[in-house]
């Protein structure tokens, strides 16, 4: 039974256990990444790159929006704005303020705002929860395949083990053979003596 035979064979013992059928077809995957000896790593690189090549300029555009509503920069700069409109529309204009001291038109303007982000952020994270779900069933196939790799070392290391010990107790025979060997000459020296 060649390596791939005993590592694909101990490996399926263990997807056995596996009665998801999700985890049947990641579990299928692994087995056969382990077969044809090939990186489940790179191929799930790939995947990714792949799927983020296939989103929609809408999916791109939540993506850079949310970035940016949920960062410093806009709490600086939306700070920095409102500051400047009461400022200007208390201080500067006074008589003349297009929006006088309720603010009305800026609450207008605040509250469209946050009727449009709000919306675009949950598409994001929506993305980005179907991206953590992905990357959690990648990490599941990059897991099992280490698993399979670890045990397959520990039979490795376990048959070296018991050959190293055979052959040992083997040499260990042969010296007992040759100090009994050397007992009876130095006896038969002993009485020829």
């Amino acid at each position: 039974m060649n390596k791939q035979n005993v590592r694909h064979n101990h490996f399926s013992k263990i997807c056995e256990k596996e009665m998801n059928e999700n985890l049947r077809k990641l579990n299928e995957r692994v087995s056969k990444s382990i077969i044809d000896e090939s990186s489940i790593v790179i191929n799930i690189a790939r995947e990714e790159e792949a799927n983020e090549a296939k989103s929609t300029r809408g999916e791109r555009l939540a993506d850079k929006v949310a970035e940016f509503g949920g960062s410093w920069k806009f709490i600086i700069i939306f700070g920095i704005i409102l500051l400047f409109w009461i400022v200007l529309n208390t201080v500067i204009m006074m008589s003349k303020a297009f929006d006088p001291y309720p603010f009305i038109l800026m609450n207008l303007i605040l509250s469209t705002i946050a009727a449009l982000q709000a919306p675009v952020i949950m598409m994001s994270q929506n993305r980005q929860e179907g991206k953590d779900r992905e990357r959690n069933r990648n990490d599941y196939l990059i897991n099992m395949k280490s698993e399979s790799e670890i045990m397959a070392l520990h039979e490795k290391v376990d048959i070296m083990s018991q050959e190293q010990y055979s052959h040992i107790i083997r040499i260990q025979g042969e010296q007992l053979d040759l100090i009994q060997d050397l007992q009876k000459q130095l006896q038969e020296l002993v009485k020829s003596n």
